[in-house]
């Protein structure tokens, strides 16, 4: 079990847990993930964590194949400019590796915005808080347990 799938659990969420075989060679994770899940790229989503104006972390989910807009995200979360987050500070303020980030069970909880293509979907398939391990959930669930917002925040 991991902080994801206890938190999920203790929230009484229905969802459903998926383990597959991961290749440390793999060059994206949420890629390798829906490829090995048999599971539709559009259907499983990263969880990519930025700062925005220098200082608030934010966590952007958003489809595996797309790239996240820095300027959306800022603009999501109140602020003017965003760039990634640098990797030991995600793993700090997160408790997850790179390539493992759940955006559930957090240790310290972060402003989230999901991609509003996430709402067309029944289910959504997300990190389960190590690589090689996602989580099958409704994108409403998700967005209310993390008290989160759906935007656009995708690139075009």
């Amino acid at each position: 079990m991991t902080p994801a799938t206890k938190l999920l659990k203790k929230a009484k969420i229905e969802h459903q847990v998926f383990e597959y075989h991961h290749d440390p060679k793999a060059k994206a994770y949420g890629l390798e993930a829906a490829e090995k899940l048999g599971l539709p790229d559009e259907e499983v989503f990263k969880t990519l964590v930025v700062q925005v104006d220098e200082k608030e972390l934010v966590v952007g989910i958003i489809p595996v194949a797309a790239h996240l807009s820095m300027k959306l995200i800022a603009k999501a979360a109140g602020g003017k400019k965003a760039k990634m987050a640098d990797p030991a500070l995600v793993q700090k303020s997160t408790g997850y590796v790179m390539g493992g980030v759940s955006p559930l069970g957090q240790k310290k909880r972060l402003k989230t915005v999901i991609d509003n293509t996430a709402e067309q979907f029944e289910t959504i398939y997300v990190s389960g808080g190590k690589r090689g391990l996602d989580i099958g959930l409704a994108p409403k669930a998700l967005q209310q347990v993390l008290n989160a917002q759906f935007m656009d925040i995708k690139a075009e």
